[in-house]
């Protein structure tokens, strides 16, 4: 399985709590970015043969599983820019017949025109950031929907048959009581939604979030409302049938996001665009330029605007324990092993055994690691002491 992202990070205004790279430029600057990205796929595709890119995303032909179109707000995109952009694809990307097409949106984004535009697109999945129920919540955030064009829009990409939905929650928020997240929560389920993903919020260096903390005009939730939050999302997806197949992702069997289940277990993505990641599934990491305007103009002077990372040993083992503890199927002892030898593995038994001793990991029939649900609750400090 390999997987391509493509980074689209414009957005009309920006949420005080995000941190990743978005810009609130003109849509003029659309188009310009687009052909951009269509010549950083010529540069790192059709200027290689095509066994080397194959070799890059891991795969053995030239089909690709997932693309994911993310962002920012892809869904901000003009109608002739989102036409370019597949046009662009189909020109140098062959998907696979069954291939996982994702798509985010802005639910004030959604309507009949834009969903007759998409069908026109290899799109089948769109991942919608609707973070709150609550309209008070969402003015506090600096959302441009509502919670009634949220519900609006979840119904007519139903009704126009796009099924696979996968819709993102927050909790922890100013503002925010448990009886309003488990309302929020309890409403996405009785819609039918196949995948949620719900976070804690997170107080990111450098967001207005920050600031507005630093200022006192805003306060983190108390640690125990968190917690219960948690606890109540966990019996609530449970409840309906959805598995919890990685710490914050929830899906009904066969739903889950199968490209975001590559970066959990190390399969090989490529990442177009400004800010976007590449990963070539071994040592090598890449990232971006985390700004448009450089980013169109080093790609069109035919350089590849990015930084690569090469992962020592010990830079890979802490990902491989990371990552795979976040999963319902947890870490390989087997494959830990066989990748990094006898002597790691031996250290990383010795630090897991006071944490299955006391309940927060269990050994599988499968020999494998994963962590029980008092394990879930102090995760990162669980994983953290499995680290090198």
């Amino acid at each position: 399985m390999a997987g391509l992202y493509i980074h689209i990070p414009f957005c009309q205004s920006r949420c005080i709590y995000c941190d990743f790279y978005s810009t609130t430029l003109p849509a003029s600057w659309q188009m310009p970015y687009i052909e951009a990205l269509g010549r950083e796929l010529e540069l790192r595709v059709t200027n290689y043969e095509i066994r080397n890119y194959n070799s890059e995303l891991g795969t053995q032909n030239s089909e690709l599983d997932t693309l994911y179109i993310g962002g920012g707000t892809p869904s901000q995109l003009t109608s002739e820019a989102l036409r370019r952009l597949f046009h662009i694809i189909d020109q140098h990307i062959t998907l696979a017949p069954d291939a996982e097409v994702t798509i985010e949106a802005n639910p004030d984004d959604v309507c009949p025109q834009w969903i007759s535009l998409l069908k026109d697109t290899p799109v089948n999945r769109i991942s919608m950031g609707v973070q709150s129920l609550d309209d008070g919540i969402l003015r506090t955030l600096h959302r441009r929907h509502t919670a009634r064009q949220a519900k609006e829009a979840i119904k007519w990409l139903q009704e126009a048959g796009y099924q696979n939905l996968s819709i993102d929650l927050i909790y922890g928020l100013p503002g925010q009581s448990l009886s309003q997240f488990e309302s929020d929560v309890r409403e996405v389920l009785a819609m039918g939604i196949p995948h949620l993903s719900a976070y804690a919020l997170q107080f990111e260096e450098g967001t207005p979030l920050m600031q507005m903390k630093a200022k006192g005009e805003v306060t983190e939730a108390d640690e125990e409302l968190s917690l219960a939050c948690y606890n109540k999302l966990i019996d609530l997806t449970h409840n309906a049938g959805l598995e919890h197949y990685e710490i914050s992702n929830f899906a009904r069997p066969g739903w889950r996001s199968r490209h975001n289940s590559s970066y959990w277990t190390g399969t090989p993505y490529l990442g177009l665009g400004a800010g976007a990641h590449s990963y070539d599934g071994k040592r090598q990491r890449s990232y971006n330029c985390e700004d448009l305007k450089r980013y169109i103009q080093e790609i069109e002077q035919g350089q590849l605007p990015m930084q690569i990372e090469e992962l020592d040993e010990d830079a890979r083992y802490n990902e491989r324990v990371m990552l795979s503890l976040r999963t319902c199927e947890g870490l390989s002892l087997s494959a830990l092993e066989q990748d990094f030898g006898r002597e790691r593995l031996n250290y990383c038994l010795r630090m897991v055994k006071p944490h299955i001793e006391g309940g927060r990991l269990q050994e599988k029939a499968d020999k494998s690691l994963c962590l029980t649900r008092l394990g879930l609750f102090v995760s990162d400090d669980l994983i953290s002491d499995l680290m090198v």
